[in-house]
């Protein structure tokens, strides 16, 4: 780098290239470029750099100047393997992606889901909250869930330890079986929960679909998880 005689080394992300619309090889050994400094890791002497923030600069001071929570807008562009894309309704249109947003799929929805398109389809338009300013791709991280209340947190307020309710088994695993008890809220039955006889398998007790009555063994709201009891009613 210039003006650092013996280094630091700085360092071109994976992924600056192709969002730059060009082939990461197509830079040479040798070659002078101009990138932004991103991030210095004084312990490795390393600089982290992106030739995109240069190429593109009305793009990354537009993703630059957004704060976490702002709410913004958009089309639904492309729903991938990897994620959903989301044409904003403001802002320059990103050089390569079909979206200068992006949404990873558990920030779609507090509920589970087997295919992003139960949640949104392409040509959708959406409100989401921005979460950060991802460098490595060029993109605004963002979560359409974050606007929408949390199943999980309105089932703890009205919820007792010890309270019994209704509930469908929707799966079954090698340690236990999972049992609905709300619009999305599941949970987990464990093996020794199932009866007051050992079971070595919870095909022994219930089966997908069945509608059961169990007891609430423990509500943890920041992992999200629900226990039940089956042998307990």
């Amino acid at each position: 780098m210039d003006g650092c005689a013996g280094g630091p080394l700085g360092v071109v992300g994976p992924l600056d290239g192709p969002w730059l619309g060009r082939a990461a090889e197509g830079v040479e050994v040798g070659q002078r470029i101009t990138a932004e400094v991103l991030s210095v890791d004084a312990e490795r002497g390393r600089v982290l750099l992106s030739m995109a923030a240069t190429e593109h600069r009305e793009l990354w001071q537009f993703l630059k100047g957004l704060r976490c929570g702002d709410i913004l807008s958009g089309t639904v562009a492309a729903i991938e393997s990897f994620g959903v894309f989301v044409s904003l309704d403001d802002g320059p249109r990103h050089p390569v992606f079909p979206g200068v947003g992006f949404i990873t799929f558990p920030e779609l929805s507090w509920r589970r889901f087997e295919d992003p398109s139960e949640v949104v389809e392409v040509g959708r338009h959406v409100s989401c909250e921005f979460l950060h300013f991802d460098t490595w791709n060029g993109e605004a991280r963002l979560s359409l869930r974050a606007l929408r209340p949390d199943p999980f947190a309105v089932f703890a307020e009205s919820t007792d330890v010890g309270q019994t309710l209704r509930g469908r088994v929707t799966k079954l695993v090698p340690f236990g079986a999972f049992v609905q008890v709300g619009d999305g809220i599941e949970g987990l039955v464990h093996l020794d929960e199932l009866a007051r006889v050992p079971v070595e398998a919870p095909e022994q007790v219930v089966r997908v679909d069945d509608e059961v009555s169990v007891v609430v063994l423990e509500i943890d709201t920041q992992r999200r998880r629900l226990l039940l009891s089956l042998r307990r009613v």
